[in-house]
């Protein structure tokens, strides 16, 4: 599949979600931010695509995958169609390794993308699966790394009543909270304001409004607290209102807010438990 196909399948996506807006149906744009909680491992690209086919997925493989977990895909049940990469191995040009017969010291390279099909779980039965802990509510553990994160990105945290009836500030560099917050708000807040010192204090500030910046912030805390078990009600923000229409300026706010939350989710989640040898 060419490059070309791939954009314009993410075009009908986006399109269709544009369209949705513009007839009233702000409930789309919270199932697409839903999504990218959801699967914030796939490419913009295919979040678009899964959003678009199936709003309420909430956990996709494969038919082989699947399988190899015991669980069946239904008869009758339609799969959900994305991007799968092909990736092949290319041997790398590097004269010790041709002078070194044995050597075969290869790099993996994209070759293009072919169109592939997964299913939801919804669509599966069998075994169950094995539960992971949710945060249902509670930050403890997700509120400590956002913190660390914050630092680790260079910016510096501070406490303030004064700042009230504010919740939060950034200002290149700095983010101050308002003292006394619940753990959740505060989560939520912290999210939203590291969000605007990654998205808009660079090129892209200069690009945007003041409206726009905000509206990108807080779906941006609307998809992290998605995606580690906050309620966060819905996200009424009407993009559509924003960019006037226009499609193209519309995926590249929604992909900004995916990448985004994507690096803030990368550098908050729980580290994997040492595994006994």
């Amino acid at each position: 599949m060419k490059l070309e196909e791939v954009n314009h399948k993410t075009k009908e996506a986006v399109d269709y979600l544009v369209q949705s807006l513009e007839s009233g149906q702000s409930e789309v744009l919270t199932q697409y931010l839903g999504a990218m909680a959801k699967f914030r491992n796939y490419s913009f690209g295919n979040i678009m695509l899964i959003a678009r086919q199936k709003p309420d997925a909430t956990n996709v493989a494969g038919l082989r995958t699947w399988n190899s977990l015991g669980r069946f895909v239904r008869r009758g049940e339609r799969g959900i169609f994305i991007l799968a990469p092909m990736v092949g191995n290319k041997r790398k040009k590097d004269e010790s390794a041709e002078q070194n017969a044995d050597a075969k010291e290869t790099q993996p390279t994209l070759y293009g993308f072919r169109g592939v099909y997964v299913f939801d779980i919804t669509q599966t039965e069998g075994k169950d699966l094995p539960t992971l802990t949710e945060v249902q509510g509670d930050v403890s553990g997700y509120r400590e790394r956002l913190v660390k994160f914050v630092e680790v990105q260079g910016v510096e945290l501070n406490y303030s009543e004064r700042i009230a009836p504010a919740k939060g500030l950034s200002y290149g560099g700095k983010i101050t909270l308002l003292s006394g917050m619940q753990p959740a708000e505060e989560f939520s807040t912290l999210t939203h304001e590291i969000a605007h010192e990654m998205l808009h204090r660079g090129d892209r500030r200069t690009l945007t409004t003041k409206q726009v910046r905000e509206t990108e912030a807080e779906a941006v805390a609307f998809v992290v607290c998605q995606a580690v078990g906050l309620e966060t009600g819905t996200a009424s923000a009407d993009y559509i209102q924003l960019w006037h229409g226009d499609a193209n300026l519309l995926r590249e706010s929604l992909e900004a807010v995916q990448q985004t939350a994507a690096v803030i989710l990368g550098g908050i989640a729980p580290e994997p438990a040492a595994v006994a040898a």
